[in-house]
């Protein structure tokens, strides 16, 4: 009986003999569902693209993690502590200060890290991404290295020089006064992420000269995995005895990838609605096909099917179609996830323009990154609101009362 039950139900659902209509409601709802189906793995993948692009960028110059101090005194002690503890894997002196930059054209408020640059490559990517200049000018006193968005709205190229406004006031006969201190740019760097416009780095002489006495000091450091660098909280405080302070990256950059990950969120839910319409056409293609075989149904109830037989035809009818819909559909997303940057590159070359341009966006090409995942979670919620969209017309059907249908046939 159940192959019976299947057997007519897929009759009714792809058969050639029924009505146009009933026919294109059909083919509607089924690449609804496909549509549906593949631009959500296909976003998916994007947006998965997008965001480990930028995680790959602003990490690559944020460390692991960071230990502050309330003095400079305490890191040989620091270093030393944090270097014990297991899954660290290097660790650099910093100092940061927040400072009003003056430029030619314009006045722009940066973060200033006060580093070491031989000590700074084991612990940040920095280095390969310096486009003019090198770490090693950042020795001679009062240099700067800038980010390239940053120079650029200054006003300023390599050899130019900058004026740093400082945080501290200097007391003169005729009143109160900022300091300043004039910097000469000796390089920049270019990253692809908001570090370019808000970030310069200078030597850790030059800034003990340029930072205040609030200024934030300590060490970075550098985990085995980037994912292991939160886990280290324990065994970090235990390890600092109450010398500093441990906050990982998650907690310095959490908010900006807790954001991406709400918006690949938000954005997975309005394309649901896409896959829910299509859920929505199947329920009317099978309310139609109930409407359309109440006589079927009821001899087929006289012959002997049970109300349970006459629902499991319209389950096998409704996910027949919506089945059929869901595979297509991944198949295609998943193709397509795969060969979209192909894919917009072709069309890019066909309309001499280009979608992303490297100067504003600094990628070129389409990220995309298909992960197993996604693809299971599109196609398991996507059934699950076809076997939902099925069981309210199939129950209908096994209400049909033979009697009273073929009561005048």
């Amino acid at each position: 009986m159940a192959s019976f039950s299947r057997f007519i139900g897929f009759r009714y659902g792809f058969s050639k003999q029924r009505s146009r209509f009933s026919t294109f409601v059909s083919m509607a709802s089924m690449l609804g569902m496909a549509l549906g189906v593949a631009s959500l793995i296909t976003v998916l993948s994007v947006m998965n693209g997008f965001g480990g692009e930028l995680r790959g960028r602003i990490l690559a110059l944020v460390p692991h993690g960071f230990v502050t101090v309330e003095s400079m005194d305490l890191v040989p002690d620091v270093s030393e502590r944090v270097a014990g503890v297991d899954g660290v894997e290097a660790v650099a002196p910093y100092l940061r200060e927040t400072l009003l930059l003056s430029g030619p054209y314009r006045q722009q408020g940066a973060a200033v890290f006060a580093i070491d640059p031989v000590q700074q490559s084991a612990v940040s990517s920095l280095e390969r991404f310096i486009v003019s200049g090198n770490l090693k000018s950042l020795d001679e006193p009062f240099t700067v290295v800038l980010g390239t968005a940053l120079a650029r709205s200054l006003g300023v190229f390599p050899g130019d020089e900058i004026l740093a406004l400082l945080p501290q006031l200097r007391i003169t006969p005729l009143g109160s006064f900022p300091r300043t201190r004039r910097l000469t740019v000796v390089g920049l760097f270019e990253v692809g992420a908001q570090q370019d416009s808000q970030v310069g780095y200078v030597s850790l002489q030059t800034g003990e000269s340029l930072a205040s006495r609030n200024a934030e000091r300590g060490l970075q450091l550098r985990a085995t995995d980037m994912m292991v660098a939160p886990e280290l909280e324990a065994p970090m405080d235990q390890a600092l005895a109450g010398l500093g302070d441990y906050l990982p990256w998650s907690e310095t950059q959490g908010t900006l990838f807790r954001a991406i990950r709400m918006e690949k969120i938000t954005v997975a839910l309005l394309l649901l609605s896409v896959v829910l319409v299509a859920a929505f056409n199947i329920v009317s293609t099978l309310a139609m096909a109930v409407t359309e075989k109440r006589t079927d149904i009821a001899v087929l109830r006289t012959m002997g099917a049970t109300p349970w037989s006459v629902s499991k035809i319209f389950l096998a009818q409704g996910l027949g179609l919506a089945l059929f819909g869901v595979l297509a559909g991944a198949l295609i997303g998943v193709l397509l996830a795969t060969s979209i940057a192909d894919v917009v590159a072709y069309f890019e070359q066909l309309f001499g323009t280009s979608l992303f341009d490297p100067r504003v966006y600094y990628i070129s090409r389409l990220p995309s990154d298909l992960q197993m995942v996604d693809v299971l979670a599109v196609i398991g919620a996507s059934t699950l609101l076809s076997i939902l969209a099925v069981l309210y017309p199939a129950w209908r059907a096994s209400r049909v009362a033979p009697a009273e249908v073929l009561r005048y046939e």
